[in-house]
C-alpha cells in the first residue's frame, strides 16, 4: 500500500494513548456482536478518564433491541445508525451542560459478526464516528464496513480491536486530510487481515467531501479491490446490491459513454434474460471501470473519474470500480455475494486479451487455471462484434503499445477487409488456442451477441473524445443525450460551446 516517506506511524497504543490524552475529545464506545475489542484498548493505554464516558454492550439480542429498537439485521447499517443516534443523544443530553463549552462529544459504535463455530457466518462488520469537529458544533458521521480474513475469531477479534481504534484516531485527529486517514486505516494491520469496502462521511463539516471519490481512494491504496455506486450517485456496500441476485457487467472506460456501450449493453440483456437459469431472477446490470484505466495517464485524475461516473449514472447504471485486471479475478469477487448466473458484456478486443497467455504468467496452471476459475460457476461471455477496420485498428495500437512499453506482445492476425464482421463464432484465436476456443465456444460459455445495431459499430470512444475537443458538434450524435447534457453543462472532456456567427 503506497505510503508517504513523510509519514509517522504510530503504534496502536499510541493512538489510543494520544486520543486519552486529549481533553477536548470525550464520548461513548459502544459494541455489539463480535467487535468488542475497540474501548479495551483505551482502557490499556491509561488516561482512559479523560476519554471515555461510558463503555458498554448490550450482546444480547433482546437486551439490543430494547435499547436501540428492533432491526431487520444485527449486522447491518440500520443498526449501526440505531446505536449512533441512541447514544449521541444520550451523552449530549446528560453532559451538554456540564462540559459542553470544552468538549467534542463523539460515539464510537460498531456490530460486527465474526467466525464462528458453525463455520457459516459472513464475517463482517459496520462501524461507525458521530463526531463534533469543535464545541458546541454540530454532529458528523463516518461510516465504514469492513470484511475479516483472518481463519479465527479470535484473530478477528484483534484485527476489529485495531481498526476500530485507527477510525477513532483517524476520525479526531486526522478529518482535515482524507486520503492520510483512509492509509491510517491500514495501520498495524496490513490489508491482507481486513478489508474496507465502503467509508462515508456525512454531516455539515463534511459537506466538502466527495464520497465516491474517497471510495476510489480504498482500491487506489489497496483496502479493497472493489466499490460500487448507486446511479443515484451515492456509495454502497456491495452485498447489499449484489446479494444473491444474477449479474450482466460490461467492461470499459466510457471516457465517455457512447451509443457502442448501451447497444453492447441491451443486446447482452437480451440474451442474458432468455436464459432459463435467470427466468424469475432478479438481475443487476453494471457498467465496471477497472482502476488501472483510471491511472491510464499515470496517475489518478479525480474529476476525469466523476465525469465518468456521473455520466453513467444518468443513464440509470450502478458503477463498479475495480481493481481487477483479468476477468477470472472479477468473477471470483461477484461469487462473495451470489452463485446466481453472470453475464458478461464484451468487445472482440477484451475477447481477445482473454485469449493473451501473457496475463497468467502468474498462474501455475496458466490460461486453463484462468478459463476454469472464470467459467466454472453459470458465467456466460456476450461477445459484441467488429468490423475489420476496427480489428485492424486495435491489431495496430497493440503493437504500438506492446512496443513502448515492453509489455504483453499484442494478439497475432493479419489485417483483413474493412467492411468484414468479426464476431465470436469466427474470431481466429493462436492455433494451439483453438481447440479450447471451440469448447468454450460450443458449450456457450461464449455467445456472439446477436440483436446488435450495426450504425454503432464505427463508434470508437477515443475518435468521440478528440471531438469533442476539437469542438466537432458531430460527437453529440454518438453518444445517450442524456450524457450529451451533462458533459455540455459541465464542459467535460474540454467541450467548448460553439461561438455564434455575427454577421458584418
Amino acid at each position: 500500500m503506497p505510503e508517504t516517506t513523510q509519514r509517522e506511524k504510530l503504534s496502536t497504543s499510541q493512538k489510543a494513548l494520544a486520543i486519552n490524552l486529549d481533553a477536548e475529545i470525550y464520548g461513548t464506545f459502544a459494541e455489539i456482536g463480535a467487535g468488542q475489542e475497540v474501548a479495551r484498548h483505551f482502557f490499556q493505554a491509561g488516561g482512559a478518564a479523560g476519554t471515555i464516558a461510558k463503555s458498554m454492550s448490550a450482546y444480547d439480542m433482546k437486551f439490543s433491541d430494547d435499547i436501540y429498537g428492533k432491526a431487520h439485521r444485527y449486522v447491518s447499517r440500520e443498526r449501526l445508525q440505531q446505536m449512533l443516534d441512541h447514544e449521541y443523544q444520550l451523552l449530549t443530553e446528560r453532559l451538554g451542560e456540564v462540559r459542553g463549552d470544552r468538549t467534542t462529544f463523539f460515539v464510537y459504535a460498531n456490530t460486527v459478526a465474526a467466525a464462528s463455530f458453525k463455520g457459516n457466518t459472513e464475517c463482517h462488520g459496520w462501524m461507525g464516528m458521530r463526531l463534533q469537529l469543535r464545541p458546541h458544533g454540530p454532529p458528523n458521521d463516518i461510516i465504514i464496513h469492513v470484511r475479516m480474513w483472518d481463519k479465527t475469531a479470535l484473530s478477528q477479534q484483534d484485527a476489529l480491536g485495531i481498526i476500530g481504534v485507527n477510525l477513532v484516531y483517524g476520525a479526531a485527529l486526522l478529518h482535515t486530510d482524507i486520503q492520510e486517514f483512509i492509509v491510517s486505516l491500514a495501520d498495524n494491520l496490513g490489508i491482507q487481515r481486513i478489508e474496507v469496502d465502503m467509508i462515508e462521511f456525512n454531516g455539515p463539516d463534511f459537506e466538502h467531501v466527495e464520497n465516491r471519490s474517497i471510495c476510489l481512494h480504498l482500491v487506489q491504496h489497496g483496502l479493497t479491490n472493489a466499490v460500487l455506486y448507486s446511479p443515484d450517485r451515492h456509495v454502497l456496500q456491495p452485498s447489499e446490491i449484489l446479494y444473491k441476485k444474477a449479474i450482466l457487467v460490461e467492461r470499459g472506460s466510457f471516457r465517455p459513454v457512447t451509443h457502442v456501450n448501451i447497444d453492447m449493453l441491451d443486446a447482452a440483456g437480451a440474451q442474458f434474460l432468455q436464459d432459463e437459469k435467470n427466468r424469475g431472477e432478479e438481475v443487476v446490470v453494471l457498467m465496471e471501470i477497472t482502476i488501472h484505466n483510471l491511472l491510464a495517464g499515470g496517475e489518478l485524475n479525480l474529476d476525469d473519474f466523476l465525469a465518468r461516473v456521473d455520466t453513467l449514472a444518468a443513464l440509470g447504471y450502478h458503477v463498479l470500480i475495480s481493481n481487477y485486471s483479468e476477468f477470472f479475478r472479477l468473477t471470483d469477487y461477484f461469487r462473495r455475494f451470489t452463485k446466481k448466473m453472470v453475464g458478461i458484456a464484451l468487445g472482440i478486443n477484451n475477447l481477445l486479451e482473454v485469449f493473451n497467455e501473457q496475463y497468467y504468467d502468474n498462474l501455475a496452471g496458466g490460461i486453463l487455471e484462468a478459463c476454469g476459475r472464470l467459467f466454472k460457476e453459470n458465467t456466460r461471455m456476450y461477445v459484441y462484434p467488429m468490423k475489420g477496420s476496427g480489428y485492424n485498428r486495435y491489431l495496430s495500437e497493440q503493437a504500438g503499445n506492446a512496443t513502448a512499453t515492453g509489455g504483453p506482445p499484442a494478439p497475432q492476425g493479419m489485417p483483413i477487409p474493412g467492411d468484414w464482421l468479426i464476431t465470436a463464432q469466427n474470431l481466429q484465436v493462436k492455433i494451439h488456442l483453438r481447440n479450447l476456443y471451440a469448447y468454450l465456444l460450443e458449450n456457450h460459455y461464449i455467445e456472439p451477441l446477436l440483436g446488435f445495431h450495426s450504425e454503432n459499430l464505427g463508434i470508437f470512444s477515443r475518435d468521440v473524445l478528440k471531438k469533442i475537443s476539437d469542438g466537432d458538434p458531430s460527437w453529440e450524435k454518438l453518444v445517450p443525450a442524456q450524457a450529451a447534457v451533462i458533459i455540455k453543462d459541465r464542459h467535460l472532456w474540454g467541450y467548448k460551446p460553439a461561438v455564434p456567427m455575427t454577421q458584418s
